[in-house]
């Protein structure tokens, strides 16, 4: 009797334990698929959460970008702000490149970059009314620049035109001051200082000519050069170093005689002793020089 009972207590307990054992699987079970119902849940939300965070990196290193576009337009003339510009032009380019390594999780880089980025903004609006100051001041001073330059050229205009007038003044003067001669005569001698006009007999050629009045000719000594030019275009002259100016160079002269004018007419004689056989038959043109003026010039012939 007693035997039965036990074994009776004993399916008892195993039937309980089973039954217990079963609801805490259920239990398990159940808890198992809220945890991991959760676990999904967090994880999806997370993924949303870092996508978002990712967006919001982007649309910021975007900012940036755009705020740098945004410093390269700004130019001044000022050599100061000019450096401080690029001094944000480079921390801004070292602000982004930190943001291509920096994790979209990192809240607190990312709170201090918004941060950089409002500081940037508002140093650049400063940037922005100070260039646009010296932009105004510059345009003013360009403004009176460009009066005075007006009043420059005016000035220069005026003063060109007046050392024209001079200049055309002067030149009337200078025109109306050179000598002029009249009535050249070549006459040739021989040895007995009678006429001929036989080359081969001639030992002297005279040249006579008067130098006319001239109230604005200077006064005073004046040197008078003779060029006398054979027909094979030789200039007959005694030495290479006889000299004068004219017309910026040096050229031989073949006679000299030295004058004194005193603005009236004035009868001159010049002479050319030739050597033997220097001469020849045919046409010789004469010049006559002074002040670095050819004064008078004409032609001659000897048989």
């Amino acid at each position: 009797m007693h035997a039965g009972k036990s074994k009776y207590l004993t399916v008892y307990m195993e039937k309980k334990t089973s039954k217990f054992i079963y609801i805490l699987l259920v239990i398990m079970l159940i808890v198992i698929g809220v945890l991991s119902y959760f676990f999904i849940q967090n994880r999806a939300e997370h993924k949303a959460v870092v996508k978002e965070m990712n967006i919001e990196k982007e649309i910021l290193t975007e900012e940036f970008q755009t705020l740098a576009l945004d410093y390269d337009s700004l130019n001044s003339n000022n050599d100061t702000l000019n450096m401080m510009l690029q001094q944000e032009r480079e921390r801004i380019a070292q602000l982004i490149e930190e943001m291509k390594i920096i994790k979209a999780t990192n809240v607190q880089k990312i709170r201090e970059y918004k941060k950089e980025l409002a500081s940037l903004r508002s140093v650049m609006k400063s940037f922005v009314v100070q260039i646009d100051s010296l932009n105004r001041r510059n345009q003013l001073l360009t403004e009176e620049n460009n009066e005075h330059k007006m009043r420059y050229t005016q000035i220069q205009s005026n003063y060109k035109v007046l050392e024209e007038k001079k200049e055309q003044l002067e030149k009337k003067v200078e025109i109306a001051s050179q000598l002029e001669t009249m009535n050249i005569e070549v006459i040739g001698l021989n040895r007995k200082e009678k006429d001929t006009n036989r080359a081969k007999n001639v030992a002297k050629i005279k040249v006579c000519f008067t130098i006319l009045k001239n109230l604005t000719a200077s006064v005073g000594e004046k040197d008078v050069f003779l060029r006398l030019e054979r027909p094979d275009g030789s200039l007959l002259i005694k030495s290479l170093e006889n000299l004068f100016e004219y017309e910026g160079s040096e050229i031989n002269y073949s006679a000299k005689r030295v004058i004194e004018y005193g603005s009236k007419k004035l009868d001159v004689c010049i002479y050319y002793v030739a050597d033997e056989g220097e001469l020849m038959p045919g046409k010789y043109v004469v010049d006559i020089f002074t002040d670095g003026y050819n004064i008078g010039n004409g032609e001659f012939y000897f048989k």
